[in-house]
C-alpha cells in the first residue's frame, strides 16, 4: 500500500501560507527609526526621546500592516504582539541604560584608591579631597547588623506561615507582612526615634540597623514563603513516613531543597536596604569622620553621604563629583550582591539528573 507524501516547502503548496524573512523584523525596525528621524528632524525635535517613541509607534504599525498584507490579520496579531514585548522591553531598558552611562561617565571623575579609603576627615565639603571610606565602613556594619536581626527572623516566620500556621495566628502574621511589606521607609525610621526619645539616646549606626531590618524582614518573609512551597509535598512525606519528626525534616529535607532560593532572597533584601537614606538620616545622623563602633556615637553611610554631598553642590563642583562617585560605589556595592546572590542561588540550586 503506498502513502502519497505531501510536500508543504514547495512553492504555491496549500499546506503553507506566504511569510515574512527572518530578517524582516530588523528592516522593519531600521525604517522606523530612519523615518522616525527624519520625521523629528523636519518637525523640530531635539529630544530624542520624542524620535524614540515615534519610531515605537512607526514600528508598530508598520508591522501590522506589512504583515497583515502578506501573512493574514491572524498572524498579524501574534506579530505585534511580539513587537509590543519588544517596545516596552526597549522602553524599561533605554532609562536604565542611560542612568547606568550617566552614573559612570560622572562618577569616574574622582573614584580612585585614595577616594575609597580616605574620609572627609578635616575636608570640607565645599574642598577637594576627601574620600568615602567612613561611608563605606558605616553601611557595611550597618546593613550587616540589620541582616543578622532581619534575615533570621524573616526565615524562621516564613517557615512557620508554610509549615505550621494555621488559624487566625496565620493570618493575622500574613496581614501584618503585607501591611509591612508597604510602609515608608520614613516610618521605620520614626517608630525608632521615638524609642530612641523615650530612653533620651543620642543616634548611632545600631539605631539604623533597627529600622532597615523593620524593612527587610518582609522581604525576607514572602521570598521564603515562596520559595518553601515550591518545595514538593512528596519530599515532605516521604520523610515523615520514615518517622523522621516534623522538625527535622524542616531542617534536613525542605530547607536544604529551598536554600539557594531563600539566599537569592535575603541577598536581594540586603540590596534593597543598603540605598535607604530616610531611616540613616534620622537615627544614625552622618559623621565625617571614622567611627567603627555602631553602638555609639554618630556614623555615616553611603546613601546618606550622598544626600549630603549632592546637598553641597550647589556651589561645590567637589562636592558634586563626590556624590557621583560615591553614587556609582554604592551601584557596584548593589551589583555584586546580586551577582553574589545569583551564584550561590546557581551553586545550592538542587542537581536534576536526565
Amino acid at each position: 500500500m503506498s502513502h502519497a507524501v505531501i510536500d508543504d516547502k514547495r512553492p504555491g503548496s496549500s499546506l503553507r501560507g506566504a511569510t515574512l524573512p527572518k530578517w524582516s523584523p530588523w528592516a522593519i525596525a531600521g525604517g522606523s527609526i530612519a523615518l522616525a528621524v527624519v520625521i523629528g528632524l523636519a518637525g523640530g525635535l531635539d529630544s530624542r526621546v520624542q524620535w524614540g517613541l515615534i519610531a515605537g509607534l512607526l514600528f508598530l504599525l508598520a508591522t501590522y500592516g506589512i504583515a497583515a498584507r502578506v501573512e493574514g490579520r491572524r498572524q498579524a496579531k501574534d506579530r505585534i504582539a511580539t513587537a509590543l514585548v519588544w517596545v516596552a522591553f526597549l522602553i524599561a531598558v533605554v532609562p536604565l541604560a542611560s542612568l547606568i552611562w550617566a552614573t559612570v561617565e560622572r562618577g569616574t571623575e574622582v573614584l580612585d584608591g585614595y577616594f575609597l579609603t580616605h574620609s572627609m576627615g578635616v575636608v570640607a565639603d565645599s574642598e577637594p579631597g576627601g574620600g568615602i571610606y567612613h561611608a563605606i565602613l558605616g553601611s557595611l556594619e550597618q546593613v550587616g547588623l540589620a541582616t543578622v536581626i532581619g534575615a533570621p527572623i524573616g526565615i524562621l516566620t516564613a517557615i512557620y506561615l508554610v509549615e505550621y500556621g494555621r488559624g487566625n495566628l496565620a493570618r493575622a502574621v500574613t496581614f501584618f507582612v503585607d501591611v509591612m511589606t508597604g510602609i515608608p521607609s520614613i516610618v521605620a525610621g520614626l517608630f525608632i526615634l521615638s524609642l530612641m526619645l523615650m530612653f533620651d539616646m543620642q543616634p548611632f549606626g545600631f539605631a539604623g540597623s533597627l529600622a532597615l531590618a523593620i524593612l527587610m524582614m518582609p522581604v525576607v518573609v514572602r521570598s521564603t514563603e515562596e520559595m518553601l512551597k515550591l518545595v514538593p509535598n512528596e519530599l515532605r512525606e516521604a520523610s515523615l513516613a520514615l518517622g523522621i519528626p516534623k522538625w527535622r525534616t524542616i531542617l534536613k529535607v525542605v530547607v536544604p531543597t529551598s536554600i539557594g532560593g531563600i539566599i537569592t532572597g535575603v541577598m536581594l533584601s540586603v540590596a534593597r536596604i543598603a540605598g535607604e537614606t530616610a531611616p540613616v538620616l534620622l537615627l544614625v545622623f552622618g559623621n565625617p569622620f571614622i567611627n567603627s563602633n555602631p553602638f555609639e556615637g554618630a556614623q555615616a553611610s553611603l546613601p546618606l553621604y550622598i544626600y549630603q554631598q549632592y546637598a553641597q553642590s550647589a556651589g561645590s563642583q567637589a562636592a558634586y563629583d563626590r556624590a557621583w562617585a560615591a553614587s556609582l560605589t554604592l551601584i557596584a556595592f548593589v551589583m555584586i550582591l546580586n551577582l553574589v546572590a545569583r551564584g550561590i542561588a546557581r551553586w545550592k540550586a538542587p542537581k536534576t539528573s536526565r
